[in-house]
């Protein structure tokens, strides 16, 4: 399966939600992702979600991570945690930045 770090946001409880920045992977299709043990789907349009979790049907915005840090559908002050085992290769790879940004 390939996989891809991507900004992932709970938008179960409103507008804005919960965020995370972790490695998603995706299945042979491409249209169902993975994610922490879950397993997401796309909703096929939708305005302030574009998947929704199988099991619990919560909806999320699943997309990949802007170079700039605007990740966010709706609010510009969501500070998502990133996931420990991409943080390197997000401030590097993504965002552009060296060491210091990795704290």
């Amino acid at each position: 399966m390939r996989s891809r770090v991507m900004y992932i946001e709970d938008k179960s409880t409103g507008l804005v939600g919960p965020a995370r920045i972790g490695r998603v992977t995706f299945s042979k299709t491409g249209r169902t992702i993975y994610y922490g043990g879950k397993e997401f789907r796309s909703l096929k349009g939708g305005y302030k979600a574009n998947y929704y979790e199988v099991e619990s049907g919560n909806h999320f915005w699943i997309t990949g991570p802007k170079r700039n840090g605007g990740d966010a559908l709706y609010a510009t002050h969501v500070a998502p945690q990133i996931d420990d085992d991409v943080r390197e290769e997000y401030w590097r790879e993504i965002r552009g930045r060296g060491g210091d940004a990795l704290v």
